[in-house]
C-alpha cells in the first residue's frame, strides 16, 4: 500500500502545473493533499477520476479559496469522517479520514502560527488535537495521520537551526509538542528509514531557497506504534515542484 501526502498549495494551480500527470506516473493507492484552496465544484472532478481516483473526498474551508484537505483513493473506504468534531478547528477544513479494513488515514492541515494573531490560535488547536487523537487511537490502533504539520521536529529537519530558533514552526514549544506527540506511540516514518540531514519538504519562494536546498521538513507522516512491523518504505519526493511544498510517500504491508 503506497500513500502520498502533499500540501499543494491550491490544487487548482497545481493542476495547470502538471499535478495530474504526475500524479498518474506516481501511481500511490491513496494521496492526502492539503491546502487544497477550493471547493470540490470549483475542481474538474473527472480529471482526477480519469487519473485513477473514482473515489474522491473533499473537506473546505468555509472561507473561499483558504485551507482545506482532500484524499484521493483507488479503493472505496469503509468509511469517511468529515472533521474533528471541534467546532473551529472544522471551520477550516483541516482533518479528513478515511477508514479500511486494516488502517484509517487521516489528511491533516496544521495552522500556520507565522501570524502572530494565529500564533495562540495554532497552540490551541495542538492542545486539542492531540486530546482527540489519544482518544481516537482507543478506537483505531491503526492510524497514519499525513500531512503539513507547520513544525520542524528536531534541528536536523531545518537548513538553519540557529538563526531560525525563535521563528514559528521551530519554536521551542512546538518542538516540544511534537516531540510528545510522536513519543505518545506514533512513529515517524521517514525518521525510521533516513537519519541523514539536508532532507526537506518546503522551502520559502524567497532567495531562491529550493534551488539551494535551504528548506524545513514540516510534512510528516506519522503512523501508530501497532504500524511499525507494517512499514516498507519512506521517502521525500523533492523532484516534484508544483507548490512550495513536495510530496512525501510511505509504503507498508
Amino acid at each position: 500500500m503506497r500513500i502520498i501526502s502533499y500540501n499543494v498549495n491550491g490544487i487548482r494551480a497545481a493542476m495547470t502545473k502538471g499535478f495530474l500527470e504526475w500524479l498518474t506516473q506516481a501511481n500511490p493507492d491513496i494521496i492526502c493533499l492539503q491546502e487544497i484552496k477550493a471547493n470540490i465544484d470549483q475542481v474538474a472532478v473527472n480529471m482526477i477520476e480519469d487519473a485513477g481516483y473514482p473515489y474522491h473526498y473533499w473537506f473546505s474551508a468555509q472561507k473561499k479559496g483558504y485551507s482545506g484537505v482532500a484524499i484521493f483513493s483507488k479503493h472505496k473506504p469503509l468509511n469517511v469522517v468529515y472533521g474533528t468534531g471541534i467546532d473551529y478547528m472544522d471551520a477550516e477544513g483541516r482533518n479528513l479520514r478515511l477508514d479500511f479494513e486494516t488502517f484509517s488515514v487521516m489528511s491533516l492541515y496544521l495552522p500556520s502560527g507565522t501570524n502572530i494573531d494565529r500564533l495562540g490560535h495554532k497552540f490551541q488547536y495542538m492542545d486539542d488535537f492531540y486530546d482527540y487523537i489519544n482518544r481516537l487511537k482507543q478506537e483505531i490502533p491503526n492510524l497514519i495521520i499525513c500531512g503539513d504539520y507547520n513544525i520542524c521536529h528536531q534541528a536536523i529537519d531545518i537548513h538553519d537551526p540557529v538563526r531560525n530558533a525563535k521563528v514559528s514552526g521551530f519554536l521551542p514549544e512546538e518542538r516540544a509538542w511534537l516531540d510528545k506527540f510522536i513519543n505518545n506511540g506514533f512513529v515517524d516514518s521517514f525518521r525510521h528509514f533516513n537519519k541523514d540531514p539536508h532532507h526537506y519538504s518546503w522551502w520559502s519562494y524567497r532567495a531562491n531557497a529550493r534551488n539551494n536546498n535551504k528548506g524545513w521538513r514540516i510534512d510528516y507522516c506519522l503512523a501508530t506504534e501497532p504500524m511499525r512491523e507494517r512499514l516498507t518504505r519512506a521517502v521525500i519526493l523533492p523532484e516534484a515542484r508544483h507548490s512550495d511544498h513536495c510530496p512525501i510517500l510511505i509504503e507498508f504491508e
